[in-house]
């Protein structure tokens, strides 16, 4: 929490700097007495309430950064006082209301970013006033009207989205006045109307989303003229006439023209070819009567199909749950991701693995997802995807990441997956920023033990998870565990104990059986979980420097359990006088070593490791009472 007293630091000071460090409750009104405040950064906090009015105050300030936090309440005018600031960051919080006219006073202004928010205003004309402005992101608001004709002013701007909002009428033909415009995007509103000749007289446009909007009439030969556009979408509009086949449409796909039903061009587009000649109506006729007989001829065969298929999961008693089908979920499509991503921005960027990214994004309905999306020019990405997806489809439990959805074209494959705002258990074990207590570590390895518990026993056909791990165990917003990542899992059949594989895991998890002979089994997860139930108490990793040769980090607990279990422990959890506490994490750590002796059939099986830890969560809990 900022305390009040922050109004008592020096009034010479000209930074505060605290981005990212969990602060949460409301900005002091206090904070308006620092009078020489050049920059002010809370950016990626839990700070919660409205803008203070005194902020108006700091009349130097060129810089505010508050994105990601809770805020609430409007923007206001005071901020309109601030006739330095240059740059204004208020993205990802919960403000309401309008977009303040003055703004258009603050004619320093280059960056305004105000996306991801609840403003239900129209686009202030005013704003065109700001000559020197850069960028302007409105995105994901609701924000409605006519776009300004003014917007053509801002010359200088070379960033301009005003996506997913519920701008109505045309697309101004000034906007084709904004000669330094690289991104332009106006997707997801109710436009309507042609798209401006004008468009194609920006020289250096590179990125033009127009999709899903209201648009008719045919597309501009003049952006032909693009030739730095990498970029384009129109899809879902009621465009018709000839797709545009030179300059930057050389090396565009079907994708970018989608859902225009009366569009027509080259085959590459996926679209009828156009018109040729003056008997073309006799020609479409002709092909008609060839058409529907084979189209009569393919429903028959399709019903004769879909009868027999119901008759056989009928007879069997197993007619398949539309809820339980990966690809039966709501389809999300590959633009709605784009966007949710902001095209797949660095700064939604969260991470990587072995097939691919993994991005954060924003639906328009405002739900978080993580997307996984999948590097098809890596070797096995595609198997990886099938795989993630067949096992997927089936599992339900609350310490799996839930799966919203899933994308998959000839192009392009992704899984549309539950967002955890706090990453990793990775993350929480080896970051200065972030620590988690003896109860915490053994709360989240219980969550993990459920989930293989129920991958294991509480499956039809049992899952083999084959990569557990720190990384692919993703924390929410209660730190409750969710395992992660199935893409070299394997499905046991019937009668099968094991099987074999030539994908290999992460090193230093792996069973030795897995990594001699590629046999894989229930006991090889068990063996994963082992190690990382000591890698999470000792702050340890498997293959750290200091495991060489025949010591392993295995070796190094087993040696030193007997003598001194604090030598092996993480040195932030434990004191010398927590002898209780000391026998509960010993009695943990044999657990662990339960679970990745060298045998497959002398491992324990996750029920009994759920069931061990829990009576030791117990006792620790007892020992935290007591003191």
């Amino acid at each position: 929490m900022l305390p009040a007293s922050v109004g008592n630091l020096s009034t010479s000071l000209e930074k505060v700097l605290a981005s990212d460090c969990q602060i949460k409750g409301g900005i002091p009104s206090e904070i308006g007495n620092l009078s020489s405040l050049i920059f002010l950064y809370l950016y990626k906090n839990i700070l919660t309430g409205p803008i203070p009015m005194t902020l108006g105050n700091l009349s130097r300030l060129q810089i505010l950064s508050l994105a990601k936090n809770k805020l609430t309440g409007s923007i206001g005018d005071n901020l309109c006082k601030l006739q330095n600031l240059g740059e204004i960051y208020l993205g990802e919080n919960q403000f309401s209301g309008l977009v303040p006219k003055c703004l258009g006073n603050v004619t320093s202004l280059r960056v305004i970013q105000l996306n991801f928010n609840r403003l239900s205003s129209t686009i202030p004309a005013s704003l065109g006033h700001l000559k020197d402005l850069l960028e302007l992101d409105l995105s994901s608001n609701n924000m409605s009207g006519s776009l300004p004709t003014e917007i053509g002013n801002i010359k200088a701007a070379v960033h301009i989205d005003l996506s997913q909002n519920q701008f109505s009428n045309g697309i101004p033909r000034e906007i084709g006045d904004m000669q330094n415009l690289i991104h332009l995007s106006l997707a997801q509103n109710k436009l309507q109307g042609s798209i401006p000749d004008s468009i194609g007289s920006i020289p250096s446009l590179d990125f033009l989303d127009l999709s899903n909007n209201n648009l008719s009439g045919s597309i501009p030969m003049s952006l032909e003229n693009l030739r730095y556009l990498n970029y384009f979408n129109v899809s879902c509009n009621s465009l018709h006439g000839e797709i545009p086949s030179s300059g930057p449409f050389k090396n565009l796909s079907g994708l970018s023209f989608m859902l225009n039903e009366a569009l027509c061009g080259a085959p590459r587009f996926s679209v009828p070819p156009c018109p040729t000649s003056s008997n073309h109506r006799s020609k479409r006729k002709k092909l008609l009567l060839i058409v529907f007989p084979l189209l009569g001829a393919v429903v028959i065969i399709v019903f004769i199909i879909v009868a027999f298929v119901w008759m056989r999961y009928r007879r069997e008693g197993n007619v398949p749950d539309q809820a339980d089908l990966l690809a039966t979920r709501e389809r999300i499509s590959y633009y709605e991701i784009v966007q949710a991503t902001n095209d797949f921005s660095g700064s939604n960027f969260i991470g990587s693995g072995s097939f691919g990214s993994v991005y954060k994004g924003i639906l328009r309905n405002g739900t978080i997802i993580a997307v996984k999306v999948f590097n098809l020019q890596l070797e096995g990405a595609f198997k990886s995807f099938e795989t993630e997806c067949e096992v997927l489809r089936n599992l339900r439990h609350r310490n799996l990441t839930k799966v919203v959805s899933s994308c998959s074209n000839l192009d392009f494959k992704a899984i549309v997956l539950e967002y955890m705002p706090n990453g990793s258990l990775e993350r929480w074990l080896y970051s200065h920023n972030y620590f988690l207590d003896i109860i915490q570590r053994l709360s989240i390895m219980i969550d993990v033990a459920f989930a293989l518990e129920y991958l294991h026993h509480g499956c039809s056909t049992p899952v083999i998870h084959c990569d557990l791990k720190p990384s692919n165990v993703l924390l929410d917003e209660n730190m409750v565990a969710h395992v992660s990542d199935f893409g070299i899992s394997k499905l046991l059949g019937e009668d099968e104990s094991d099987l074999h594989t030539k994908t290999l895991a992460t090193l230093g998890y792996i069973a030795p059986e897995y990594g001699r002979e590629g046999l894989v089994s229930l006991q090889c997860d068990v063996y994963s979980y082992g190690i990382m139930l000591m890698e999470t108490f000792t702050r340890k990793r498997p293959n750290d420097d200091i495991f060489d040769g025949d010591l392993s980090l295995r070796k190094w607990v087993n040696d030193s359990l007997s003598e001194a279990t604090s030598k092996v422990v993480d040195a932030n959890l434990l004191k010398p006088e927590d002898k209780d506490k000391i026998d509960c994490v010993a009695s943990i750590m044999k657990v662990a070593l339960d679970c990745s002796v060298e045998s497959p059939d002398e491992r324990i099986n996750m029920k009994d490791v759920v069931g061990m830890l829990q009576k030791i969560k117990i006792q620790l809990l007892s020992c935290s009472a007591s003191t």
